[in-house]
């Protein structure tokens, strides 16, 4: 029934995409007080509170435009995005070095790998959706020519290693939650949020240069923009200075465009095992 109602959607224009999921995003936020609880107090905590009213209507149109980008025509899908300084990422592929992609939760990020696919192979960090209904939808989607998965373990983390070896390029979603032991606790908008560690280790193993990426959303269903833009943090030597300096390019880069960001998203849970910021050490805190 899902895949049958995606497949439908994914017949219609982007336009209309866009505005069903703006009136979509404004019935969420008005019938369930958690959703707007937590869109409110992370929109505030942020500093972007003045953002609310389009970043209720953006997390709407986030939500029906997956049908689009997982089941419509690969082609169809390229055609709505344009990429805006590739030259950086070129560079950095001429280095042979591999590419570290480090996309947020901002935008559509779901067309950014599909984008960076059709100019160059990619690897990238999947971990399987909970419900199994949607499997194949995003399975489909992201397994596309030149656009390989990689699952969340060591397995995973083995494929990623030997592509940037290779000279390939990786992508990952930096403020994804992280599972046990996978991640520190580092400051994300001023409050200690679960943080992976994994494409800082990536960057120590082979040096291979750090890109942001995200896809901004245009107004009335245009399409989008991808968008890639230079690591300038220094990342230290340790794991929660490195966790840190990352959370600091994601928040410059969500400021941006602070009312695409996904706020809605629990960015702040303690995973299951793990000790809650509280009980760490200072350094951590």
């Amino acid at each position: 029934m899902l895949v049958t109602l995606f497949r439908f959607l994914s017949l219609l224009p982007l336009s209309v995409l866009h505005f069903t999921g703006s009136v979509l995003g404004w019935l969420v936020y008005l019938l369930s007080g958690s959703y707007r609880r937590r869109l409110q107090e992370n929109l505030g905590r942020a500093g972007f509170s003045q953002h609310l009213r389009v970043a209720v209507q953006e997390a709407g149109k986030n939500v029906l435009e997956l049908p689009f980008i997982w089941c419509a025509r690969p082609e169809r899908v390229l055609k709505t995005a344009e990429m805006e300084n590739w030259e950086l990422v070129q560079q950095a592929l001429d280095q042979k070095k591999g590419v570290i992609f480090l996309t947020p939760h901002l935008g559509c990020f779901e067309i950014v790998a599909q984008k960076i696919a059709a100019r160059t192979r990619l690897t990238v960090l999947y971990r399987p959706p909970r419900k199994e209904a949607l499997k194949p939808l995003i399975e489909g989607a992201r397994a596309r020519d030149n656009l390989l998965l990689a699952p969340t373990n060591l397995s995973g983390v083995r494929i990623m290693a030997k592509a940037l070896k290779k000279g390939e390029a990786i992508g990952l979603l930096p403020d994804q939650v992280p599972q046990q032991g996978e991640g520190v606790w580092a400051r994300f908008f001023g409050k200690p949020a679960y943080t992976m560690t994994l494409s800082a280790k990536l960057h120590s193993m082979t040096g291979s240069p750090i890109i942001l990426t995200y896809a901004e959303r245009l107004p009335g269903g245009r399409g989008y923009v991808v968008r890639f833009v230079a690591f300038d943090e220094e990342l230290g030597e340790d794991a929660v200075t490195q966790a840190e300096a990352i959370n600091r390019a994601m928040e410059k880069l969500i400021a941006r465009s602070p009312a695409q960001y996904f706020w809605s998203y629990n960015r702040y849970k303690t995973p299951q095992g793990v000790a809650g910021p509280d009980a760490v050490q200072p350094e951590q805190s």
